[in-house]
């Protein structure tokens, strides 16, 4: 029987009184795509860390080949042909494809560098497995997905033979996530063997081998890929079924517009154009889809929406009113509420406790102040009301919002916004990181929250989630919106080509008139 390319025995890994792995047992054969799921936390990455020797386990051993990996050493598992893709890529953005993939291979004490030879050695690789770039080109000026080609080929170029991805395609285009899948099937049919993380149940159906699973540490579920289903897989990331989102038949014929941007336009202070000639029309009882790949002008629409950013051309108007000066303050009176892409940065004050940031926008109403006294005893009850309401799970209402998880910090954030039911929602990345039942708890205060009048903007980067629940669609791509497309009539290689800024559907130019 051949000896695994890789094998993990009984690793073991805590973090003061928090158990990260414990008995971990796992093997990689070679030529195969393993698939490694769980929920947020259940330890995924710490296991590839103490892999790659960015952790030192506690107990346990790690064996590549047949040959225990000394502990902690990252220069070790490179030596040995671990290469490894984080999910926020480690690139040298000021220099060219070949001095990024030539970066550390090199004696400091080389008298040159040898870039021909190097040079031709990327060609050969980039030939061999279709990862066509330009090795002149600055890593500044790529794509995401080419961005993501070149870690691939600096793990390549160190004659890796076992490859691990956290997380590969969060931030591609669905081509872009179609090309990388089939390179990696070039690599595994050159015999590598691969383990990639991923939150997305279709890419492991369509793309593994085999499927481990991680649940408070432990494996507790693997299987070959064609035995098992998305929803075994599912049910075994969270020990329990998962909550079905139920989607009701909202009226359309009532609907009423909650927001207008009319020809909108940003630009910073030296002039540049942020956001382009922006229209889009949000209704009652609607969930509007906002697809892209990040850094396409998602984070200033949603800070134009929050009154954060001013205008400098065109009019917002919210339910039939022009908005003459936009700020939070006026966005809140006018009854938008706001979830944040970034939890403790601007949706929480990590330090503050849960009873404090449930308060924070909604201290000076009366009731919880008089006369500039905060009154403790309503807000303590109202904190108590709302951590019920949205199953919060915290010691109390005085625990700093630090020490929640992921999934109930973004529950948190989503009673304080949903408690005084917002006629328009302004959501931004809201089920980043989080696991599946947590994902499926906050889809579902979305379409109840759309069930019962609101309009809500939902701006995603993943569009499984944008195709659960929108009911249109439009994409952003450098600062403009495509024309709204329904949801039902819109195919999803369509939106990658918009994302990629390639086409827009029916003639439509991004940026168009909704």
């Amino acid at each position: 029987m051949p000896i695994p390319v890789l094998k993990l025995t009984n690793i073991t890994k805590t973090f003061g009184s928090v158990i990260a792995n414990q008995d971990v047992n796992l093997t990689l054969e070679q030529g195969e795509m393993l698939a490694l799921l769980g929920e947020n936390g259940a330890g995924k990455t710490t296991l590839m860390s103490i892999l790659f020797g960015h952790y030192t386990a506690d107990s346990g051993a790690v064996e590549v080949f047949g040959k225990q990996l000394p502990e902690g050493s990252p220069r070790a598992a490179i030596d040995a042909g671990v290469g490894m893709v984080h999910q926020h890529f480690t690139l040298a953005e000021n220099m060219t494809v070949l001095e990024n993939v030539m970066l550390g291979t090199e004696s400091l004490l080389s008298p040159r560098h040898d870039k021909k030879t190097a040079r031709g050695r990327l060609e050969e690789l980039m030939e061999r497995f279709c990862l066509e770039l330009n090795p002149s080109a600055r890593v500044k000026d790529l794509s995401v997905g080419e961005q993501q080609r070149v870690e691939i080929l600096k793990v390549l170029y160190r004659n890796a033979r076992i490859l691990i991805l956290d997380e590969p395609t969060s931030v591609l285009t669905p081509q872009e996530a179609d090309h990388l899948f089939t390179t990696l099937r070039q690599l595994v049919k050159e015999g590598l063997s691969v383990i990639f993380i991923t939150h997305k149940m279709r890419e492991v159906m369509t793309a593994s081998d085999r499927c481990a699973v991680l649940r408070q540490g432990r494996v507790v579920f693997e299987a070959a890929t064609g035995d098992t289903s998305a929803e075994e897989l599912a049910r075994a990331m969270v020990g329990s079924e998962i909550p079905k989102t139920r989607r009701a038949d909202r009226q359309r014929q009532a609907d009423r517009e909650m927001l207008c941007l009319d020809a909108v336009q940003v630009a910073d202070a030296t002039g540049k154009r942020l956001l382009n000639n922006l229209t889009l029309r949000l209704n009652s009882h609607e969930i509007l889809g906002i697809a892209g790949v990040s850094g396409n002008g998602q984070a200033q629409l949603a800070d134009l929406l929050s009154g954060l950013i001013q205008p400098t051309a065109g009019r917002i108007i919210i339910q039939g009113k022009p908005l003459a000066k936009p700020s939070p303050a006026a966005m809140l009176k006018h009854g938008l509420g706001r979830v944040p892409d970034d939890r403790t940065g601007t949706g929480l004050v990590a330090d503050m406790t849960v009873m404090e940031n449930l308060a924070t926008e909604s201290y000076r109403q009366p009731g919880f102040a008089r006369r500039g006294v905060l009154n403790f005893k309503a807000m303590a009850s109202h904190a108590r009301q709302l951590i019920k309401s949205f199953d919060v799970r915290c010691p109390g209402i005085d625990t700093p919002v630090r020490k929640l998880s992921g999934g109930n910090m973004q529950k948190l954030i989503l009673a304080r916004v949903l408690a005084d039911k917002p006629s328009i929602i302004i959501v931004n990345q809201p089920t980043w990181g989080l696991d599946v039942g947590a994902t499926a708890y906050v889809h579902q205060q979305l379409l109840d929250a759309a069930e019962r009048g609101a309009g809500v903007i939902l701006i995603s980067e993943d569009l499984d989630e944008i195709f659960r629940v929108a009911d249109r669609i439009q994409v952003m791509y450098q600062g403009a919106l495509s024309a709204p497309m329904p949801t039902r009539e819109v195919e999803r290689a369509e939106l990658g080509l918009l994302m990629s800024g390639n086409r827009s559907p029916q003639g439509c130019a991004l940026g168009g008139a909704a």
